[in-house]
């Protein structure tokens, strides 16, 4: 089967637009009406598991093509405009890559809108299992990687069928995770280009107010505790998201105690002038069990996780 075969099939295989889940009112304590537009786990899961058929998402090879044909279809039939943002890079160990940020926008002209941002691209070595032998094996990251993918491109469903007020931009960065440990330099660099090139890609007039980046969002188990960059440069944003998760119900999720800081793309947005917040999976020093390993597959995945970081954004999204 071809590439654009296999997406094709996949593209069968997506919801669409429903009206089923469309939106209605309810109250919260104060009586204020809340619109809630649901975030389907079910739907999400679909495009996550999408990712992960196509295997593991290096730069360089026809699994990472055939998915930046995947997410920029997916954002085409849903989203207003949609931008390819295509940069040569160099890694680290002196690899020639061509970084392609793909960005859905919904309501382009909207003077206010908001980031959603997630990278979709995977760690070519699983430097971090617990077996030497599978060291130099890619990393098939379900969750580091798919799952934020995943939430942004049911969020750009549900949003192509219940258009909000204000602008989304959902950008799927690439080229985050060739990293050397010891450089912090070298991670994100499709986010460091086009944060770069943002003001052009945009236009002054329409740059965000603030961002979100979603990273390692969908494990078993998952707790987002306020990362420290995001509240030294966006402590507004951070109690927003917070408040609205304990609002609609997932403050077991979004917990209160302060996390660790974590060098993530959302440092290089906060350093190019948008204020933006991590929602990131800490546990102690580190992050889940399977991260940079070849265990970070669809077993590492639950549903019930991606409903909660999903639906928080929806509803932030439609009651901003």
């Amino acid at each position: 089967m071809t590439i654009l075969s296999m997406v094709m099939t996949i593209m069968l295989a997506f919801p669409s637009c429903s009206n089923s889940d469309g939106a209605s009112k309810s109250s919260v304590a104060d009586n204020t009406a809340v619109k809630n537009v649901e975030f389907v786990a079910d739907s999400a899961m679909a495009f996550l598991k999408a990712q992960c058929d196509l295997g593991p998402r290096v730069p360089g090879t026809s699994a990472h093509a055939a998915c930046a044909k995947l997410i920029t279809s997916r954002l085409t039939a849903c989203c207003d405009t949609v931008q390819i943002h295509a940069v040569p890079v160099t890694t680290f160990d002196g690899e020639k890559l061509t970084a392609n940020n793909i960005m859905g926008r919904i309501n382009p002209g909207a003077s206010t809108r908001i980031l959603l941002l997630a990278h979709w691209d995977c760690r070519p070595w699983a430097d971090k299992d617990s077996d030497p032998a599978l060291q130099r094996q890619p990393v098939m990251g379900a969750n580091d990687a798919a799952s934020g993918a995943a939430i942004l491109l049911e969020l750009a469903r549900i949003m192509g069928c219940n258009k909000p007020e204000i602008g989304v931009d959902l950008l799927f960065v690439d080229a985050e995770d060739w990293g050397d440990y010891d450089n912090e330099d070298s991670w994100a660099l499709g986010t460091q280009a086009w944060a770069r090139d943002y003001h052009s890609l945009l236009g002054m007039d329409y740059a965000p107010i603030f961002g979100i980046l979603l990273d390692m969002v969908g494990a078993h188990g998952a707790r987002f505790a306020p990362e420290y960059f995001s509240t030294q440069n966006a402590a507004s944003v951070v109690k927003l998201v917070w408040d609205t998760a304990r609002e609609a119900g997932y403050g077991a999720y979004f917990v209160s105690t302060a996390g660790g800081a974590v060098t993530d793309d959302h440092v290089v947005v906060n350093n190019a002038g948008i204020p933006c917040i991590d929602i990131i999976d800490m546990r102690g020093e580190g992050f889940f069990d399977g991260w940079h390993t070849t265990h970070d597959t669809l077993d590492a995945i639950d549903a019930a996780t991606l409903k909660a970081v999903g639906q928080t954004l929806s509803r932030l999204i439609y009651n901003f």
